[in-house]
């Protein structure tokens, strides 16, 4: 099967030095390149992270830092990725999640503009999850029958991906789907913005989770004590969330994102500002022939006169007596 495509949809995967996305480096990006035309192009670039690689990390994607001790940094190639992705939509396993938000933070340390704005973004890990719920070599296990040669690079992951892609759009062509909410739709289809919105439910706005659209497309906290409310509602009542925000450890795309929404919001309220209180008028003067107001000064004291004390009457001497006298000796031990 070909992809229908109108412009190309460019297929990639990360190999990383961990999980973290705001603190982990990338240590090799392979793509796939789908053309409308059929033809695909292919780039794998190792990446030096300028940190050390954990081992942990190395023996899952078998990349060791003598292998990226002479590759160019992420800055030096990155416009040379931006030039080779161009206007092409993104298609992932796992990448709205993890392989964007890394991608689009690598971007933003490097100072290279990657616009987003206009893409569409393909998940295929999220049809598979919705509709099989496996994992990626299970995925290619069950729709191509074929086992993955040399997991866990990136080549040959991405190569995975594009073909369980083209396995899912035969086998749910017309196949139905049922939501929480009990809608049946048909969402697979050979479309990139069908599909875009079937692996893209949650619509995020920083891909890392933190900001996400509600049902009237306004951008909401999901996470925190504001999680659930809108992000132009906190600013209103909370405006320093943003400074903490900004001083916190997010990732720096979601910083982005906050800074958009903060300017937005501050020019809405520089143009709206609100009513100011009316300045009460002071009072006139008095005209020169104008009799004062009478002081109350002196008024007389309407109060009920305090009852005359009454004299304290003594209580007669208690008369001393042998067992007063005894108990005293006890206590005082004479």
């Amino acid at each position: 099967m070909k992809l229908n495509l109108i412009r190309p949809l460019a297929f990639f995967d990360l190999e990383t030095t961990g999980l973290s996305i705001g603190a982990d480096r990338i240590v090799e990006i392979a793509i796939l390149k789908a053309m409308p035309d059929g033809t695909e192009l292919v780039k794998t670039l190792k990446i030096n992270p300028e940190m050390p690689i954990p081992l942990a990390s190395s023996l899952i994607h078998g990349i060791y830092d003598e292998h990226v001790a002479e590759a160019p940094t992420f800055k030096a190639v990155a416009q040379e990725l931006v030039d080779f992705i161009g206007d092409a939509d993104l298609a992932g396993y796992n990448s709205n999640r993890f392989d964007i938000p890394v991608l689009l933070e690598e971007f933003l340390k490097a100072g290279v503009d990657f616009d987003m704005s206009d893409r569409k973004f393909v998940d295929v890990q999220n049809i598979f999850h919705q509709m099989e719920q496996r994992t990626l070599r299970a995925a290619y296990k069950f729709y191509c029958d074929k086992d993955i040669i040399n997991a866990h690079s990136a080549e040959a992951d991405i190569t995975a991906t594009y073909h369980v892609l083209l396995a899912q759009l035969e086998r749910y062509e017309n196949a139905d789907f049922e939501d929480k909410q009990g809608n049946i739709t048909q969402p697979v289809k050979n479309d990139v913005p069908a599909l875009h919105a079937f692996t893209n439910m949650n619509k995020p706005v920083d891909f890392a989770g933190r900001l996400v659209y509600n049902e009237n497309d306004e951008e909401t906290f999901n996470f925190g004590k504001h999680k659930g409310k809108t992000v132009e509602d906190v600013f209103d009542v909370e405006p320093s969330y943003y400074a903490w925000m900004k001083n916190g450890d997010f990732p720096l795309y979601t910083k982005k994102k906050l800074d958009e929404i903060w300017t937005r919001w501050s020019t809405k309220k520089a143009k709206n500002p609100p009513a100011a209180r009316p300045v009460q008028a002071a009072k006139p003067a008095a005209q020169p022939n104008q009799a004062p107001k009478p002081s109350f000064v002196n008024k007389p004291n309407f109060a009920k006169p305090a009852e005359q004390a009454q004299p304290r009457k003594e209580k007669p001497a208690a008369e001393v007596t042998n067992d007063m006298l005894e108990q005293l000796k006890m206590k005082f031990g004479k």
